[in-house]
């Protein structure tokens, strides 16, 4: 019987980026995603990261709280969450289509990845499960997601928000809808509170 892989989720720190930087941009392209558009304007990308996306992604992992965490399997990075205080997500801050449901100070998660060849392997329940640890650990009251529920698959190549199922396994609970719209299905509002 094959043993049990070792599962550990840690805040993407500057000794860490390397291993994020593997996950959501293997080769390292300056105009493939840092998972940075609703962190940072072009104009703060070019006063943080002198105009590179990788060194304004790496200034933000020097913060006091990094803008994600990694999963690993045996050492391995397998994914990544965006996850932070949405009071420190500035796009998600202003935006009048996901407006806050109430006042509680949640984190939100904006973007989760799992790396080309370990998907569909139990990655991404590992990859929330230590996301709202995470936030846990750094005192948040609840964590929020705002995912897509829709009819038919998805197209999960890349970065996406997730679905409905995905987050109710990791024990959230739909709590509203959003004005956003992606995939022409409405986005929910989905909270765990902690």
């Amino acid at each position: 019987m094959p043993e049990e892989p070792d599962w550990q989720t840690r805040p993407v720190t500057p000794d860490r980026f390397e291993d994020f930087a593997d996950v959501i941009n293997p080769r390292r392209r300056d105009t493939h995603c840092w998972c940075l558009s609703h962190r940072l304007s072009p104009r703060e990308i070019e006063e943080l990261g002198g105009g590179s996306r990788e060194q304004a992604m790496r200034a933000l992992c020097a913060r006091e709280h990094p803008p994600g965490v990694v999963t690993y399997r045996d050492g391995e990075p397998v994914g990544w969450c965006s996850i932070g205080p949405r009071a420190e997500i500035p796009r998600l801050r202003s935006s009048k289509l996901i407006r806050p449901v109430d006042d509680v100070p949640v984190w939100s998660i904006i973007c989760v990845v799992v790396r080309a060849g370990h998907r569909r392997q139990g990655v991404t329940d590992r990859l929330l499960a230590g996301a709202v640890e995470h936030a846990a650990s750094r005192g948040a009251p609840a964590v929020e997601a705002y995912p897509v529920d829709p009819p038919g698959r998805m197209d999960l190549t890349m970065a996406f928000v997730g679905t409905r199922s995905m987050f109710e396994r990791a024990g959230f609970r739909v709590i509203g809808t959003t004005d956003a719209v992606a995939s022409r299905m409405p986005r929910l509002v989905m909270r765990r509170d902690l």
